[in-house]
């Protein structure tokens, strides 16, 4: 007597339960089918039948179907189509398309319904071929293998609602539908069309694919309920034509960051090269203005777009919320979308159910800095360098969630700007008046005593790239829009200051940063960090309709945030060792000292 590892009855029963998040995403396995197999047109089909609930008539989905107009199947694809686990598309050399892992048509068919039903031709409808699997007769045990197909003609009531029937196609129906999530063939089209839409935008704006949604009564077959195209949604608003709301329905609600939102990364994987794009997008200042844009319709439609966008073979896998705060309202005004190729679905750590890329989605969770701390480097290219030496596939993740984590940071503080209340009260200041101005006279003094620093050859750039280097930097790293860049870079550069200031919503626990560009040294606060909110922020604010006691309120705060700044230096240099560390922080504080001493020594 032999026995199963598994009895077939009890492991479909298991299966049911495969991590689909809704019906739309199981809808969207079957026109994966549909798509990799060529398809023109797909259909998705709603029937519904009158019911009687509590002594009255409803209308209530009964059965859904997808139709195409793609190649068909023989009948030993057909069969291979119903096995779970098996499929055309399984080898390596086979992983160039949305489809790969042979559980997309009965896996998803069966979280949602008992009976699933598979009509395919490929030389007329009038030559269709049947099979289909059955919950009940495999519980039952009757049924134990997939039937063989067999010539069986398409039903009446689908030919009737079908429009796009060609040479070749396939029909799928799912009826005794126990798990769907809506009762309705509206619920079931609207809750499709936004996830659909999103999936397979790629595909329907660049006409590839056109994807229809119908619905209608078996009573009455010849009149569509409901009769749509599905709009292409794209979370990353840089579409035309799409189901966003107006105003944004035809125009993009979102523009690309930056001159080229795009960046391109080449990964070689074993042996092979392959490209990752990642494309970074956010909201036009004029999509955020007025009394809380979030709570209109398009902000509520870009809430529901919230996330990394992570796109496999042109079809979006998922967006990861994972990779946003929900307590910050600026994360539905930015978008990331990342693509990759099949190929690297082992690196990414996609599912079998195509929802997920778990490897991607956990190093995004992980911040940079203790990761390094962790693993004891110096930098992101010294830990890729490691992992690369031990042949670890998570060295193609590191330097691209680095970056994308970093530019986030940036767009954040974008977003930031484009809804700062900026403070013009108060008389303009000489150039050489203001601390930037002051600074770079005691700068230059500081130079004919002898002291370099690493920006000052960068001073004999001619003005125009001098321009360039700042301003790119500042919209890189500070996340300033170009406008703003250039006004910015052009103050500095023309005013000839060697200072300038900037506000920068940083991933790191530093006050501020330091960097040198242009010949100038430019100093980025972060906005994150406690300093600023209790010294740069409090004393930043509009005095104009201040009361004296608020005043008196913000310099307290500010002498108090100075103190602990001071007192969180001293607890630094005392918890240093004995010896070169505790030397070196107590240099550090003398020699900053010095230069302190001389550029606050002003008139």
């Amino acid at each position: 007597m032999t026995f199963s590892i598994v009895p077939p009855h009890l492991a479909v029963e298991a299966m049911r339960d495969n991590g689909y998040k809704t019906g739309a995403f199981a809808l969207a396995e079957l026109m994966d089918n549909s798509i990799q197999a060529g398809a023109k047109n797909v259909e998705l089909l709603c029937l519904e039948d009158a019911v009687v609930i509590n002594g009255r008539s409803a209308d209530r989905i009964a059965q859904v179907a997808v139709l195409d107009d793609a190649c068909g199947m023989d009948k030993s694809v057909l069969q291979i189509a119903l096995q779970f686990g098996n499929g055309t598309r399984l080898e390596t050399e086979n992983h160039t398309g949305i489809g790969r892992f042979g559980m997309g048509l009965p896996a998803s068919s069966i979280s949602q319904c008992k009976r699933v039903e598979v009509w395919s031709w490929q030389e007329g409808i009038e030559n269709a071929i049947y099979s289909y699997l059955d919950l009940n007769e495999i519980k039952d045990q009757v049924m134990s293998l997939v039937p063989e197909p067999t010539p069986k003609d398409l039903p009446n009531v689908w030919r009737s609602v079908g429009k796009n029937f060609s040479k070749s196609g396939t029909l799928v129906v799912w009826s005794k539908l126990d798990r769907l999530d809506w009762r309705t063939a509206k619920a079931v089209i609207n809750n499709s069309e936004f996830i659909i839409g999103r999936m397979y935008r790629k595909f329907i704006a660049s006409g590839k694919t056109q994807i229809r949604m119908a619905s209608y009564v078996m009573d009455d077959l010849k009149k569509a309920k409901i009769d749509q195209l599905a709009k292409p949604n794209d979370p990353g608003y840089l579409m035309t034509n799409t189901s966003t709301p107006e105003p944004w329905t035809e125009p993009p609600m979102f523009e690309e960051w930056a001159d080229d939102g795009v960046s391109i990364h080449k990964v070689n994987y074993r042996g092979e090269d392959h490209e990752v794009s990642i494309k970074y997008s956010h909201a036009k200042k004029s999509a955020r203005e007025g009394v809380n844009p979030g709570s209109k319709d398009h902000g509520k439609h870009a809430a529901r777009n919230l996330g990394l966008s992570v796109v496999r073979a042109g079809r979006e896998l998922e967006l990861d919320d994972g990779f946003t705060d929900p307590s910050d309202p600026r994360d539905r005004w930015w978008g990331i979308e990342i693509e990759f190729p099949p190929a690297l679905d082992e690196v990414f750590g996609v599912t079998n159910n195509k929802q997920h890329a778990n490897k991607l989605s956990e190093m995004c969770k992980i911040n940079m800095n203790q990761l390094l701390e962790l693993e004891d480097v110096n930098s992101i290219t010294e830990l890729k360098e490691q992992l690369e030496e031990e042949d670890d596939p998570k060295a193609v993740l590191v330097e691209i969630v680095n970056q994308m984590q970093s530019r986030r940071a940036t767009i954040r503080n974008l977003l930031k700007a484009q809804t700062k209340n900026e403070n013009n009260d108060g008389a303009q200041r000489h150039p050489k008046q203001t601390p930037e101005g002051q600074a770079t006279e005691l700068t230059d003094k500081r130079k004919k005593d002898g002291y370099e620093g690493s920006s000052d050859a960068d001073e004999a750039l001619s003005k125009e790239k001098k321009m360039k280097d700042i301003v790119g930097d500042l919209v890189v790293n500070a996340g300033l829009d170009l406008v703003k860049a250039r006004e910015a870079a052009a103050a500095t550069v023309d005013n000839g200051q060697k200072y300038l200031f900037v506000e920068a919503d940083l991933e790191t626990q530093s006050f501020f940063s330091v960097r040198q560009k242009g010949g100038s040294i430019i100093i980025a606060l972060n906005t994150n960090h406690p300093a600023y909110e209790n010294l740069v922020e409090v004393l930043g604010q509009d005095t104009k309709d201040a009361s004296e006691p608020d005043l008196r309120d913000r310099l307290q705060k500010a002498s108090d945030g100075l103190k602990l700044l001071l007192m969180a230096w001293a607890r630094y240099e005392d918890e240093q060792p004995d010896g070169p560390r505790r030397m070196g922080a107590q240099g550090a504080r003398l020699d900053w000292g010095r230069v302190a001493q001389q550029f606050l020594s002003i008139e």
